[in-house]
């Protein structure tokens, strides 16, 4: 399904249904009003047990109406495509925005951008049967045990979705899309003596069925029994602060928490960030660039159109350590008097579009990561995350690590776990000493939630930050 014609027969709808929604949901005085049509049809198999013993289909449908007048939103929903039904929530919308004159949203032809494709599906989804999923997971579940005779339990999981979007705003501008997702995961368990530990590992893509392939099956049940086994020689260190070297790949949700969410235009709008009154200032080393990236083919925080119509594109927040854009959405872009950065985004129809990140990253330094590593006297190494919050108006952060080493005289020592990081985000990118030639995209689960939940990734090089707090043994 790929012309806006087979679309609107998906949904049911006519150019002329389309027109006639806008006219309601504009009868009140609103400056602006959008439809965001959805359909996602999503699995999910589970194995436990040695056993693929759980299935699911999950199909959501429905239309999203939102009207901006002046400052207010007004938003409104209906889990149907019939015309009445959609006629009420337009006029929902209408009433909760208020009729008033304000500024004109940024028209996304105005951005001057080709819509393009990064997640094309080489394999059908209809095509790939419950039959064909359950060997990846039961081959999962052998590798695994094969591994390492100390496994005791695998917990595996296949996840897909295939979402189609149909767009209309009172601009004229129109789009459809189809997304993608699919997402293996795998919990590894292990028991040693007295002692049991578990560990996990992931990948998520937008793309069709040619993810699931042996190699990756491979990949994962490898990752995730190296990540269980390192935890039975793995003690947490003593706390304090103390120099952070953070590896490529999962270290990228220190920009997340630490700076990512503190960009986001509506927390500046409302001069919650720390960063509302640093725009075009210096906040970090030269040497630095921070991206909010929706065009990396096939990447989970990928998009070829964003929710609200303005194509995908790549967006330098720190340029040259100079910060230089936030992420926005068409509200935001009216407030700033700029053009949306493609980050208007939402967990689904029953969800108007706010500014949210996609892949988040830093680009590549100069230096190795052995040189980092060599350079500290007595601090961390740290390589596996499983979550951080931030508090957007002081800028502080906290995340936790899974697995990492000690590092003593200029060497990895003694493997550590269960720490947590704590430090300011701007203070923590002032801090960044040096950023090594390693950038890696950690294509894990990643999902942010933020009033609502997307899929996101992150990613950066390997850097050393000078000193952070490291929550430990005492």
């Amino acid at each position: 399904m790929t012309d806006y014609r087979s679309y609107l027969n998906f949904f049911g709808v006519t150019p002329d249904d389309l027109k006639k929604l806008i006219r309601t949901a504009l009868g009140q005085g609103g400056d602006y009003a959008d439809l965001f049509f959805e359909y996602t049809l999503a699995n999910e198999i589970s194995l436990r047990d040695g056993q693929v013993n759980a299935a699911g289909t999950h199909i959501d449908y429905g239309v999203g109406i939102r009207v901006v007048c002046q400052e207010r939103t007004g938003y409104a929903y209906a889990e149907t495509t019939a015309m009445p039904e959609m006629e009420k929530a337009a006029r929902t919308a209408a009433q909760i925005a208020v009729a008033g004159q304000g500024r004109a949203i940024v028209p996304a032809k105005d951005l001057l951008l080709e819509k393009k494709n990064y997640y094309p599906i080489r394999e059908d989804w209809d095509s790939f049967s419950l039959d064909r999923k359950i060997p990846f997971l039961t081959q999962l579940d052998t590798l695994i045990f094969e591994k390492d005779p100390r496994v005791i339990k695998v917990l595996g999981r296949i996840a897909d979705s295939d979402t189609k979007i149909l767009f209309y705003n009172s601009l004229g501008e129109t789009f459809t899309d189809e997304r993608p997702m699919i997402s293996v995961i795998a919990s590894c368990v292990m028991r040693e003596g007295s002692r049991t530990e578990s560990a996990a590992s992931s990948r998520s893509f937008r793309m069709g069925f040619e993810m699931l392939d042996e190699s990756l099956i491979r990949e994962i049940a490898d990752e995730a029994v190296k990540r269980t086994s390192f935890l039975f020689d793995a003690v947490q260190p003593k706390g304090g602060q103390m120099p952070v070297v953070m590896s490529a790949g999962g270290s990228g949700i220190l920009l997340h928490e630490a700076v990512g969410h503190a960009f986001e235009a509506d927390f500046n709008r409302k001069n919650i960030s720390i960063f509302s009154d640093k725009m075009g200032m210096q906040v970090c080393d030269p040497s630095i660039n921070i991206v909010d990236d929706g065009t990396l083919p096939g990447n989970r925080g990928a998009l070829n159109i964003d929710d609200e119509g303005v194509p995908g594109q790549k967006t330098y927040l720190v340029k040259n350590g100079i910060l230089n854009s936030y992420m926005h959405d068409r509200i935001s872009a009216r407030h700033y008097n700029t053009a949306p950065t493609g980050n208007g985004r939402r967990e689904s129809f029953r969800f108007m579009p706010i500014p949210r990140m996609r892949a988040t990253y830093m680009e590549n330094g100069t230096a190795k990561e052995s040189d980092l590593i060599a350079s500290v006297k007595k601090g961390i190494y740290v390589d596996t995350f499983s979550n951080g919050q931030v508090q957007i108006g002081a800028g502080d952060f906290t995340f936790f690590v899974k697995s990492g080493y000690l590092i003593e005289n200029g060497h990895l020592t003694r493997p550590i776990k269960d720490i947590n990081i704590i430090g300011n985000g701007p203070q923590a990118l002032k801090d960044i000493l040096a950023v090594a030639d390693n950038n890696k995209i950690e294509n894990s689960t990643w999902t942010c939630g933020k009033e609502q939940y997307c899929p996101v990734s992150c990613g950066m090089p390997s850097v050393l930050v000078k000193s952070l707090t490291v929550g430990g043994s005492n």
